[in-house]
């Protein structure tokens, strides 16, 4: 059996290579053409759009490799089938288990290669490759928002440790590729949601640590008091005035300030949630949790980062039917179309359910690992009836 193995597994991976390959080249022209009407603007040249789709390749492999293993593997079981030997390999005591065992273990290798490109290569090429666009374009990293980046921490009583004295809402207008923040504003407030001081730089500078170097500082500090309107401290439960008589103004060359936020942070912010590793999304996530923010879109990212790998398992047992199938129930073009056709309807079962269990609130974990689930059991289905028939 060890030669049957080697056999599946060459006949399968040469499949799945070729396949991935082409699919790969498509997507890089896709990318391509939608980087041509940049090309020419602010020093982009048309060898950065090149350069900056080459980039991007890791990132495809990561995204592409599921559906490269079903339109491969289903490739290499239409082959045995049309040739006979599907069913030769069965006359020689081959079980539906015992194949769906050599596919599991091919599958594995897969898995392990999507992992390494989804978690250690493509989180490294991406950035890499935004921060290359960004310097040839002379351009910085900013947000969807026209005010820029915004990210929030807690402020401590002791820097990072301490009992928690307020919150800071860190605003920056534009993040540069050399690591420098540009137009930078800091809105703290106290427990009771007061403001306490507006700090706006006109640069930052990370020195590490979990320390900034601002520069250019303007500091206003706001003197509060709480009081309640005698008569209604009974009706009126947590309102107060805000006192804005005592307000005092310093400016500084520079200062240093010590936060929670980061560089990594700041471009996880601006970041696709799909573009990101599992373990800064993790990051990321209990950095929001901490805050108090959504954290909901980022928790269906990190299961969908652990779990779509693992649907690899699930497409190609979904193609194992398909050595069953004798020519006359179709050639191999109609069962790649076939298989093309699987693995679009998953990408979009899978997209679907990301946005379904965002607007449903429903748990991440399920949200995440459903399609995988439903195509399983369409796989079960179809390797019942197959044996049946």
């Amino acid at each position: 059996m060890k030669i049957l193995q080697r056999y599946f597994a060459v006949s399968i991976a040469q499949a799945v290579a070729f396949v991935l390959l082409a699919f790969l080249a498509l997507q890089a022209f896709v990318d391509l053409t939608s980087e041509l009407p940049m090309v020419g603007k602010n020093g982009y040249s048309i060898a950065h759009a090149f350069l900056y789709v080459l980039i991007l390749i890791p990132g495809n492999v990561y995204q592409v490799m599921p559906v490269a293993a079903l339109i491969g593997t289903i490739y290499t079981m239409a082959q045995f089938a049309s040739t006979s030997e599907f069913t030769i390999m069965r006359a020689a005591s081959m079980s539906t288990s015992m194949a769906a065992w050599f596919l599991f273990r091919i599958g594995a290798v897969f898995v392990i290669i999507t992992f390494v490109f989804g978690e250690l290569i493509a989180p490294r090429t991406a950035p890499l490759a935004d921060k290359l666009k960004l310097a040839a374009r002379g351009t910085a990293v900013s947000s969807e928002f026209r005010s820029g980046l915004w990210t929030k921490d807690i402020v401590k009583s002791e820097g990072l440790k301490g009992e928690p004295t307020g919150a800071r809402f860190f605003n920056v207008r534009e993040a540069r590729p050399d690591g420098q923040l540009t137009d930078v504003k800091l809105y703290e407030f106290d427990n009771s949601f007061r403001l306490r001081s507006v700090i706006v730089a006109a640069r930052a500078t990370y020195q590490g640590g979990n320390v900034w170097r601002l520069l250019d500082v303007t500091e206003t500090r706001f003197s509060n008091s709480t009081t309640l309107q005698p008569g209604v401290e009974a009706n009126l439960q947590n309102n107060f005035i805000q006192e804005t008589s005592a307000v005092a103004t310093e400016k500084s060359a520079s200062r240093e300030l010590v936060s929670e936020i980061t560089p990594q942070i700041l471009s996880v912010s601006a970041s696709d949630p799909q573009r990101m590793s599992a373990a800064e999304l993790a990051v990321y996530t209990a950095h929001l949790a901490e805050n108090k923010q959504e954290t909901e879109r980022y928790k269906i990212a990190f299961w969908k980062k652990l779990i779509d790998p693992m649907s690899i398992f699930v497409l190609m047992a979904l193609a194992l039917p398909f050595a069953y199938l004798h020519t006359r129930s179709g050639g191999i073009s109609l069962k790649i179309f076939i298989g093309i056709m699987i693995g679009v309807s998953f990408l979009l079962v899978n997209t679907l359910f990301s946005h379904l269990g965002l607007l449903s609130t429903w748990p991440a974990f399920l949200t995440a690992v459903a399609p995988s689930a439903l195509f399983l059991l369409l796989a079960l289905g179809a390797l019942w009836w197959v044996e049946r028939h």
